[in-house]
């Protein structure tokens, strides 16, 4: 396969999905395809509700470029050359859920010819790509593995909000099911990125490689939250244990808070399940998971202390959460555990008000039945027996924070962030 000759399709438009689609369309003729005809309507005309890719860009690619958004298949039967990006949850058990992936190998298999190429971008455990999504191309297409088609596995690293290190910024991982497929994905996707490629050994080190990343991450930010409840206990300020042991050049960089999302918060059950599986009890990652996922209860928990101490009472009390989001600076309310401390504080008051500039309240509304405020006049001043900064979003720097709390109400800085005069508690 020539790379004059690539067309691409795009399965899935979401955050990880439609940058990749974009970047692909300003050098390759490229289509992105996903289920939901609204959300490809709505790109079409020219704006991403993720804001992972600006009206600008979007609009160039599609006028510029022929970049087009369908939720026909047969609009992808002439590509060449499938990138799979759709997402790979958990279920209520925290079981991986392949249900999409299941979904786009079973599309990707009506259409692909002879020839053609597959490569996978969602996040999953070793051995999926080659043990279960390659068996359903085989199956729908009636095609054979590397004699009539082959298969890759490049990780997604797109880092939600985060404007710096965007797709075409990124090192990425490729790999092949034969040398010479791996070879065509590696040259594809060098060909649009600027910092290069690592061409893995085999499809299962890439898949190993990403969800190490992940869970890396999970296990350091556990440990740093575990540092914080001992530190509490011991009546000291985690942020300021934190600067100063940064001082040292090997320190890790690395704060406690809330592990939501699509990916940290998600990924390492993948791997534990696939341990498992095998025999291995993963005992550290486990631990992690579950520390992580109790944080948003112990900072209720800290912040009704708080308010105990300071003669305020939780029951009835007026309270506001500063942020929803799963981080700073973006519109994913996917899996953020500010709604943990939210359920944990409503056994105490339902008077509790969530602040967010950056969510839509109607996508709040329908997937988790709470109202978001996203006006600044909306805040009461000096109205809240407790504030709650759950999210360091840019756009709170023009609140003046110490006006929000009722004299005697106390200040919980979640992000430790906040100087130590408007503060009553940091994590």
């Amino acid at each position: 396969m020539e790379l004059k000759d690539i067309k691409i399709a795009v399965i899935g438009l979401g955050y990880v999905g439609l940058p990749l689609a974009r970047l692909f369309s300003t050098k390759y003729k490229t289509v992105g395809f996903d289920m939901n005809a609204a959300r490809c309507a709505a790109l079409m005309a020219g704006h991403d509700a993720t804001l992972e890719v600006s009206d600008e860009l979007l609009q160039d690619a599609i006028n510029n470029h022929g970049f087009v958004c369908t939720a026909d298949i047969e609009q992808i039967r002439d590509c060449n050359f499938y990138v799979v990006a759709v997402p790979t949850p958990v279920d209520e058990n925290n079981n991986p859920d392949l249900t999409p992936l299941y979904g786009a190998s079973t599309t990707i298999g009506k259409v692909i010819s002879k020839g053609d190429i597959v490569v996978y971008e969602s996040t999953v455990y070793p051995g999926v790509t080659e043990e279960i999504c390659s068996p359903i191309l085989e199956e729908v297409s009636g095609l054979k593995l590397n004699e009539d088609f082959y298969i890759g596995y490049s990780p997604e690293r797109i880092n939600p909000g985060d404007k710096t290190h965007t797709v075409e910024n990124i090192p990425k991982i490729t790999s092949g099911s034969t040398p010479e497929a791996a070879e065509v994905i590696d040259n594809l996707y060098n060909s649009v990125l600027l910092n290069g490629t690592h061409k893995a050994p085999s499809i299962k080190v890439a898949e190993a490689a990403k969800i190490l990343e992940n869970t890396q991450r999970d296990v350091n930010i556990a440990f740093m939250n575990e540092i914080a409840i001992v530190f509490n206990a011991l009546g000291i300020d985690t942020t300021d244990v934190l600067k100063a042991a940064s001082t040292k050049w090997n320190f890790l960089n690395f704060s406690p808070g809330l592990v939501g999302g699509h990916c940290i918060s998600v990924d390492p059950y993948y791997l534990i399940q696939r341990a498992t599986s095998r025999g291995v009890v993963p005992r550290i990652m486990m631990e992690a998971r579950r520390l992580n996922n109790t944080m948003g209860n112990y900072i209720a928990e800290r912040v009704v202390r708080c308010m105990t101490l300071h003669n305020t009472s939780a029951f009835n009390a007026k309270i506001l959460l500063l942020g929803f989001t799963f981080k700073e600076d973006c519109p994913d309310i996917r899996n953020t555990k500010v709604i943990d401390i939210y359920n944990s504080l409503k056994v105490y008051t339902q008077d509790i008000r969530i602040f967010d500039p950056w969510v839509s309240p109607e996508h709040a509304r329908q997937e988790y039945g709470i109202e978001i405020s996203t006006q600044t006049e909306e805040l009461e001043r000096g109205e809240y027996d407790a504030v709650i900064y759950c999210v360091k979003h840019k756009c709170f720097n023009s609140i003046d924070m110490g006006t929000l709390r009722k004299p005697g109400g106390v200040f919980y800085d979640v992000k430790g962030v906040l100087d130590h005069d408007i503060v009553t508690e940091r994590l």
